[in-house]
């Protein structure tokens, strides 16, 4: 490194003003101190190294410089204080002498500057909940008429202190009216936020070096496009895990509550389930590895670094020191002894489910195959292991079910599936079409080449739709895509998410040839892929063949919420033969499908919430006036009420409906903050809501059954 560089003296300078500014907040003396982090050894080297792979293989080919360094600058504060809660207009001004600085930073293997402004929001958050639970001491007057603006990423930084104390105290304030509107008393109001805020202050004093790392490195990947990301030695353990559906542990679901690392619940056939000696609500105190080594003590431990050591090797013995659900802070403890198993994630996997339609004296039987991700255990399949984790291979076996089922119609639902593998799209799309090309990809050369699905055979040619909203995104919106394009079935819901780009993952530890991962690894965006039509999803996503209302913001979320999103563009068309021809039967089903939500109770107050939401959504600010919040709870009760009643049903429905109901009233508390089974209560009443998207959508492939037994020519001309 040449020290007499001046680009470097420059960010050596930058760090001196950082550090000054640091040392200034610090000697304030008001809060309680926080540990400054600073970077690992080997993180400056995976910053560059990162550099070097994205500059020269990413799709964009962006160089690594001022203009860019700017770009990272403003995505790194907007990670850290995006709804600008904790600095203050002069604090941005001064961190911006380093908004041309980062590129050096990495390039020169010295991320002091990003670390010190890690650490002064470290102490702005500090100062914040600090000053947060002192107001808890005075109470407030809910007579006043005044508001609380609870979404801020628009909004100017507060200018002064005194801006941002009046920030937070109606923050404070709308709080504990919301505790206060559920029925609490003052005095579990003030322990619930000050155990609140304590908790928030206990957090952040627990950050390590690693979260420093992967926020700034996350702002510079998320700075060249949105989807392409820095995943350091644990994410990209996690991201391995969530593509093949499995891990290595004791088949527990883990939660911090009260700094006590606690079960969840149990994973059915996992060890801990299977031993008998665990049940939800017990809390592990102490982790031992193996017949007799040294028991680690893991009270107030980050859930992260518990999960790390509760997992392990296969078939290998984990020690357990539990402090049982029932059992007070001093009560005898028990010793479970676990032997580590494969544990298959099946939650995440493909589930079926059947909706039957009684309508003009028929029944239509509708298959529901519910698909959360693009899923495949890669370096299974690499091995040769025949029952290697697979979407298209559970899809597969769930369509057989399906056909014994005597289904009349499938329904993929898609609905918030974020992708996963392009060669599990691919494929599961063939299960449909049989041959023919899917997608189209064109790399950052321009080549383009085509994804072809090579199997002739299909495992359903019945009436099929698929469902998506605007958070299917990537393979969801391939498969989508592919299957309008054949003619092969009716999309149905809201426009997908618009993302149009492929990810590959490099390792930096391979590149590196390092025997262990310590370096981490980039989801780089390295080609753009596009319909067989021609056309892309990028941006505009895959328009439903039938809408369906919805509440979500395409200026919030999605492809065109992103200022560096790639635009759409078109390319030719690939040579291929649709299966069916849908046209002819989308207006009638269109039809049929406006007359039945024009008379559905349900449907209709869909829409009357989703108007609600987006009026709210508008004004973007919360009275702060009890009789105010109180008139507006009463209209809400009293709406719900006249909504049971007009709901037709048997008492045992509107018992249920009551229950979920009486569930989901807001309790102003966090998941963290109620008994277990209040929460789990919560969880299972939202579960239990009706899904009316999904009934409306079998229903209108109900309808394409019935028009195909009683219109021959139909079902001719959409036959695949």
């Amino acid at each position: 490194m040449n020290c007499t560089n001046p680009s470097f003296l420059n960010i050596q300078m930058k760090i001196k003003s950082l550090w000054i500014l640091l040392a200034f907040t610090l000697s304030l003396g008001t809060t309680q101190a926080v540990p400054l982090l600073t970077p690992l050894e080997l993180q400056p080297k995976a910053a560059h190294l990162s550099a070097e792979v994205l500059s020269r293989h990413h799709y964009k080919h962006i160089a690594l410089d001022d203009t860019l360094s700017s770009q990272i600058f403003d995505n790194y504060i907007k990670m850290l204080d995006g709804e600008k809660l904790f600095f203050l207009q002069a604090d941005i001004d001064h961190l911006s002498g380093a908004r041309t600085q980062l590129d050096d930073a990495i390039l020169n293997e010295n991320l002091s500057i990003p670390f010190a402004i890690y650490n002064i929001y470290q102490q702005r958050i500090t100062e914040r909940f600090t000053y947060a639970r002192s107001l808890l001491k005075k109470g407030f007057d809910f007579n006043k008429n005044e508001s609380y603006q609870y979404t801020r990423k628009d909004a100017p930084w507060p200018k002064s202190e005194s801006e941002l104390n009046d920030l937070w105290r109606k923050r404070v304030k709308s709080d504990w009216l919301r505790l206060k509107l559920a029925g609490k008393d003052n005095k579990t109001i003030v322990e619930t936020l000050d155990k609140r805020y304590t908790s928030s202050l206990t957090s952040i004093s627990k950050a390590k070096s690693e979260d420093v790392f992967q926020n700034f490195m996350n702002a510079y990947a998320t700075a060249i496009d949105p989807h392409t990301n820095y995943l350091g030695p644990r994410a990209a353990r996690e991201f391995d895990i969530s593509m093949k559906l499995s891990l290595v542990g004791i088949g527990a679901v883990l939660y911090d509550k009260n700094e006590y690392i606690t079960i969840k619940e149990l994973v059915a056939g996992g060890p801990a389930a299977l031993s008998g000696k665990l049940k939800p609500g017990d809390r592990i105190v102490g982790v031992g590895q193996g017949e007799d080594g040294p028991m680690a003590e893991i009270i107030g431990w980050r859930i992260d670094d518990a999960v790390a050591i509760i997992r392990g090797v296969e078939d290998v013995v984990v020690r357990l020191d539990i402090l049982p659900a029932e059992a007070g802070a001093d009560d005898k403890h028990k010793l479970v002894s676990l032997i580590r198993k494969k544990i298959t994630l099946d939650k995440q996997a493909a589930k079926k489910s059947i909706i039957d339609l009684k309508e003009a004296g028929a029944t239509r039987r509708i298959g529901v195959i519910s698909l959360p991700g693009f899923y495949q255990d890669f370096a299974a399949r690499q091995k040769g292991d025949k029952d290697f984790k697979s979407a298209t291979r559970d899809v597969s076996l769930l369509l057989e079910e399906l056909k014994n089922d005597k289904v009349d119609g499938v329904l993929i639902d898609l609905r918030n599936n974020g992708g996963g593998s392009l060669t599990e799209a691919i494929d599961l799309t063939g299960l449909f079409i049989g041959k023919g090309p899917v997608v189209q990809e064109r790399d950052s050369e321009g080549n383009i080449s085509i994804e072809n699905d090579t199997n002739a055979g299909v495992a359903w040619n019945g009436p099929l739709g698929v469902l998506i909203n605007r958070g299917s995104a990537s393979a969801s919106e391939i498969f989508a895509a592919a299957i309008q394009d054949y003619g092969r079935g009716v999309v149905i819901g809201e426009t997908s998410f618009g993302k149009g780009t492929v990810q590959t993952v490099a390792s930096l530890d391979q590149i590196e040839k390092n025997d262990k991962p310590v370096l981490g690894e980039l989801k780089m965006t390295i080609a753009q892929f596009f319909r067989i039509n021609g056309g892309t999803t990028q941006l505009r996503g895959v328009t439903p063949d039938i809408n369906l209302p919805t509440m979500t913001d395409a200026t919030e979320f999605g492809e065109s919420s992103f200022d560096n999103a790639l635009p759409w563009t078109q390319i030719k068309a690939a040579d291929y033969t649709p299966t069916g021809d849908l046209t002819s039967i989308l207006p009638i089903l269109t039809a049929s499908h406006d007359k039945r939500v024009s008379h559905d109770k349900d449907f209709k107050y869909m829409l009357e919430d989703i108007a609600e939401f987006k009026t709210l959504r508008r004004k973007n600010l919360i009275s702060l006036n009890e009789d105010e919040r109180r008139k507006e709870l009463e209209v809400r009760e009293e709406r719900n009420k006249s909504r049971e009643k007009n709901r037709a049903g048997n008492k045992s429905d509107t018992a249920s409906a009551e229950a979920r109901s009486h569930a989901l009233q807001d309790d102003g508390m966090l998941s963290s903050e109620r008994n277990l089974s209040a929460d789990l209560a919560i969880e299972n009443a939202s579960k239990n809501v009706k899904d009316i998207w999904l009934n409306e959508a079998a229903h209108i492939l109900g309808d394409e059954v019935g028009l195909l037994k009683t219109h021959p020519k139909l079902a001719a001309s959409i036959s695949p």
